[in-house]
């Protein structure tokens, strides 16, 4: 072993440095969760900065979220074959570039392309994060640790449009790509002093490009079909070319990945009731978590009547009761196990959505920020836990694509969150205005000839039938987790038994 190698041994196997590999993740996690929800608030502004069309802009948020979504399990199969560190720091490096050429970018088309190239290093990062905790900290503290990662995501998230309202305001659009190179430099420097060396697979394995391909271009397809479904219509020739291209690809994917030596995604994962579960409910969590974010501005501001400083100041608690509470989650389920966390959350957040179906078109202010505080806990509850018994269901020579999955279907959940969501409760909203006789009518709330009752009735009709969904998707998701029992249990033992042998 050479004397150089850096961090030393001697350092890097004190129980201490795990401490400081966490810090290290953290700062990863702080850059990218602050860049989504910043970038949300500047959408107007380059809207108006590069003269385009609403659904050109959007594609500044569409072609970050799709690419990290399809791409995230390549990275993590990577990291398992060239190093999580080494991936990790390339992740830092590939997101600073980004954010540059986002901030210099002069037309729409030059941002879209940068954003792009940011949500490959924001790829990089996530699909390692929680691997790199894994592979650190022993099972009884595992949890502990990403409910910090967590509660730092969170309260990032939660603090991106108050940032991003102040550097609009004081240094131009700019400032908010800008904002992310210092942090990059920081991270980039503690990766390479802190994190662990890459450790080499015993055997030599291939990346599978072929599955790669049928998985990403499928996937794309079907998340592409519901983002536009909407806008084209469901029955559109483009909509269901993208839905039947979606399913041949994804079969395809799944004959190639029976077949090949290295799979990009080894499916015998798959069989592990923890790790199947896990993913499910994981999935189903953000699905109900971003369909009430995306659905909560309009019932705040239109029909309670709420200020959109306002609108955005409630909506504030749900992250910042994350924040408070996942750490302390994480720390209960290490002792405990996860089971007992994963299925109260989600019965808490069932309760706060069962709560919301009985608001109506006027409710008081601190009841409404306590049923949103409720979602905050139960979500905060709910998410280390179940990532941390995902991560110990997995073996360790493929944590990588483990994380990648992980955080695969939590973008999932919030991509078919906001799009299935709206589909449902715009067609029940212009249902309900067809019955009464109002017919063809896009833009309802500005609509000054259909009365404001028909208004606040249409919106409820369809919220209360979306809140209802939401409400047995979290019971659902609660039975999973009760049903989630012993594989997780034995298998976290093995893993502190084997790190406290290492």
């Amino acid at each position: 072993m050479s004397a150089f190698q850096f961090p030393h041994p001697k350092i890097s196997s004190h129980p201490s440095w795990k401490w400081f590999i966490l810090c290290t993740v953290l700062l990863g996690a702080t850059m990218s969760a602050l860049d989504v929800s910043i970038v949300n608030v500047a959408m107007p502004t380059l809207k108006t900065t590069f003269g385009v069309s609403m659904s050109v802009i959007e594609w500044v948020a569409m072609a970050y979220m799709l690419t990290l979504t399809i791409f995230l399990p390549l990275f993590g199969r990577l990291a398992d074959i060239y190093g999580r560190s080494k991936l990790y720091n390339t992740g830092f490096v590939v997101f600073s570039i980004g954010s540059l050429f986002c901030g210099m970018s002069s037309t729409a088309t030059a941002m879209i392309v940068s954003r792009v190239v940011q949500a490959v290093g924001a790829g990089l990062l996530q699909a390692n994060s929680v691997a790199l905790i894994t592979q650190a900290f022993p099972a009884n503290e595992r949890g502990k640790a990403i409910g910090i990662q967590g509660a730092v995501q969170a309260i990032s998230m939660s603090l991106g449009p108050f940032v991003g309202g102040i550097l609009i305001a004081s240094a131009g659009w700019r400032s908010i790509f800008y904002v992310n190179l210092p942090i990059g430099v920081l991270g980039t420097i503690a990766a390479l002093m802190i994190l662990p060396p890459n450790q080499k697979l015993a055997k030599k394995e291939r990346v599978d490009y072929l599955g790669t391909a049928f998985f990403a271009s499928g996937l794309a397809c079907i998340v592409l079909a519901f983002n536009e479904g909407v806008k084209l219509g469901w029955g559109s020739p483009t909509i269901i070319t993208y839905f039947v291209a979606g399913i041949v690809l994804m079969t395809l994917f799944i004959f190639t990945e029976l077949k090949v030596e290295f799979p990009l995604i080894d499916l015998q994962l798959f069989k592990n009731t923890t790790f199947l579960l896990g993913n499910i409910t994981g999935m189903l969590s953000y699905y109900v978590l971003f369909a009430i974010m995306f659905l909560m501005p309009f019932y705040l501001q239109k029909v309670l009547g709420y200020s959109i400083t306002m609108t955005g100041s409630l909506l504030t608690p749900i992250p910042l009761a994350m924040a408070v509470v996942a750490p302390f989650s994480g720390q209960i389920s290490d002792k405990y196990g996860p089971r007992v966390m994963t299925t109260s959350g989600m019965l808490v957040s069932a309760l706060s959505c069962l709560a919301l179906m009985f608001m109506g078109t006027s409710v008081q202010t601190p009841l409404l920020i306590a049923v949103l505080v409720m979602l905050g806990v139960g979500m905060g509850l709910f998410t280390p836990p179940n990532n941390s018994a995902i991560m110990g269901s997995a073996p360790r020579e493929k944590l990588g694509v483990a994380g990648g999955i992980l955080n695969m279907m939590r973008s999932l959940g919030l991509i078919f969150g906001v799009d299935i969501s709206g589909v449902i409760f715009t067609t029940l909203e212009h249902r309900y205005l067809h019955e009464n006789g109002i017919k063809n009518v896009e833009h309802i709330f500005s609509n000054s000839s259909i009365p404001l009752t028909i208004k606040d009735s249409a919106f409820m009709h369809g919220f209360l039938v979306v809140i209802g969904v939401l409400l047995a998707l979290n019971l659902l998701s609660a039975f999973f987790s009760a049903a989630n029992k012993s594989e997780y249990d034995a298998e976290a033992a093995e893993a502190a038994k084997e790190f406290a042998e290492a």
